[in-house]
């Protein structure tokens, strides 16, 4: 038995040394080159002197943020009640459905309704407000990607909530706590866990947006996403871009360190 619980962790060894271990050694190789290929620390120089990067560095953490913050005030009530439903498990299915599509064809979607043309502007014209220019906003971005970001923090608070055990709660409400000394003291702090997760699962990949930020932010929103592609895709400086991902990875890394999850 134990031979055959080896053999099948193969795949899963080999996914891990392929497509996480070795793309992010690569990266930390490569951030100490320069454009010519010269072995060089010129790079992270740049990166912490330059009022650019960290101009750029501010803008991701701080809308990385905002995106955490909207979908933990949105997910949070709509996970609470979700788990008082009868059905609560198809609600949650359709919920994660639109993770489900394209993150491309979701993003020319919002294209069309933010556009000029679109339907709320179609709708502001029709009640004589008349078009207004949404698309290529920092408010469009934001609420694009809270948006598709939205089921990835509702699901371990979801999670979080429906393992709380009732009877404690009763009993919080029997010893004369009121539904709002309930949830402060009982609720919000067992599902703090799934919170954690949550703010994880947006606050992580928020970071590194850059098809949105393009798409639907345009040029008003620059963040260390858009960087990296510029530097791969059009520079060419490799070592730069890659010095900006490894700062991304140990970004990552403190805030996963921050937000873990604490035993009960």
């Amino acid at each position: 038995m134990k031979n055959r619980s080896s053999f099948f962790s193969v795949p899963y060894i080999l996914w891990i040394l392929l497509f996480v271990i070795a793309p992010v050694i690569l990266l930390f190789y490569q951030s100490f080159f320069d454009i010519h290929g010269q072995v060089t620390l010129a790079n992270y120089k740049t990166f912490f002197s330059s009022w650019t990067y960290l101009r750029m560095s501010f803008s991701s953490v701080l809308y990385a943020g905002i995106i955490t913050l909207a979908t933990l005030v949105i997910s949070y009530p709509t996970a609470l009640f979700l788990t008082q439903l009868k059905h609560k498990q198809l609600w949650i299915m359709l919920i994660v459905l639109p993770t489900w599509v394209n993150l491309l064809l979701k993003a020319y979607a919002f294209m069309g309704i933010f556009g000029q043309q679109g339907g709320i502007n179609s709708f502001l014209s029709f009640i004589g407000i008349g078009p207004q220019q949404m698309l290529f906003t920092d408010f469009a971005f934001i609420f694009v990607a809270a948006y598709i970001e939205l089921p990835f923090m509702i699901l371990p608070i979801f999670n979080a909530l429906d393992d709380i055990d009732y009877n404690v709660i009763n009993a919080s409400r029997d010893l004369g706590a009121t539904e709002f000394q309930a949830f402060t003291t009982v609720i919000f702090p067992l599902s703090l866990n799934g919170v954690r997760a949550g703010v994880q699962s947006v606050f992580i990949p928020s970071l590194s947006l850059f098809m949105l930020t393009r798409l639907i932010g345009g040029n008003r929103v620059i963040t260390l996403g858009t960087a990296i592609e510029q530097h791969f895709l059009t520079t060419q400086n490799w070592g730069m871009g890659s010095t900006i991902g490894v700062v991304l990875i140990l970004t990552m890394i403190i805030i996963m360190s921050l937000t873990k999850e604490k035993n009960k």
